[in-house]
């Protein structure tokens, strides 16, 4: 019988799909759902628009306060900021600082991180690299707009290597991206013989011992685990 997709032949009584297409199928449908979850999580970020300004928002130096060289005040709508992020929501509806003056200042963020940051919250869209993807994990973290931490955590997991793994999974650590946590951490424990080696590990065992018992933790759990599975008896009833 000749399947009614590829055209091959395969054994069957009756036309049908074979196994090779029926499985290719079954993974595009379920790609193709991922998509559309993905679609209906951005229209509800993208639930309220507006082309109005009425605060700005400005990067400036930690220390100082001061606005940081070659920036520029970014302006943005207060209804857009309150229903992207709590936090802006609760600056914008009581009487603090930034609501009184109409300038919201932000002191861990580049210029060029808070245009793309501003961006984003209009259009749930963000042109990325490593470093713009950490920057704006960051903000979205600080500011809780999770739909942005989501996207930035599917991109640095996307390019999560063994040579930046701990680096990832302490960067995870201090800004609670639990993805990236868990890919990082899998990435990690697939490569212990060379743990100890990377100098990462050095300096994480200096400055958090705490993420090193972690990741030992894990990988005894992993260990423990593989061994009850390894000798777990089959059931040939």
């Amino acid at each position: 019988m000749k399947c009614l997709s590829c055209k091959e032949r395969y054994d069957a009584v009756e036309a049908g799909t074979c196994r090779e297409c029926y499985e290719e199928a079954s993974e595009t449908e379920e790609e193709l759902k991922r998509e559309i979850e993905e679609l209906r999580a951005k229209v509800s970020f993208l639930g309220f628009r507006s082309t109005f300004t009425d605060v700005l928002l400005l990067a400036v130096d930690l220390d100082s306060g001061n606005p940081l060289p070659n920036s520029a005040p970014v302006p943005a709508n207060k209804a857009v900021l309150a229903s992207r992020s709590p936090v802006f929501r609760a600056m914008l509806e009581t009487e603090m600082e930034e609501s009184l003056s109409g300038t919201i200042k932000l002191s861990d963020v580049s210029y060029d991180a808070l245009r793309t940051f501003v961006n984003y919250l209009y259009t749930a869209e963000a042109c990325l690299d490593d470093d713009m993807a950490c920057n704006l994990l960051i903000l979205a973290d600080k500011y809780e707009v999770k739909h942005l931490k989501t996207y930035c955590e599917k991109f640095l997991i996307s390019k999560l290597i063994w040579e930046t793994s701990l680096i990832s999974y302490s960067f995870a650590h201090q800004h609670n991206a639990k993805n990236l946590i868990d890919a990082s951490l899998s990435l990690i424990l697939d490569n212990m013989d060379k743990l100890s080696k990377r100098e990462e590990y050095l300096e994480l065992v200096e400055k958090d011992p705490r993420l090193v018992v972690e990741i030992y933790e894990a990988y005894l759990s992993k260990q423990v685990n593989t061994a009850v599975v390894a000798t777990t008896p089959c059931n040939d009833d």
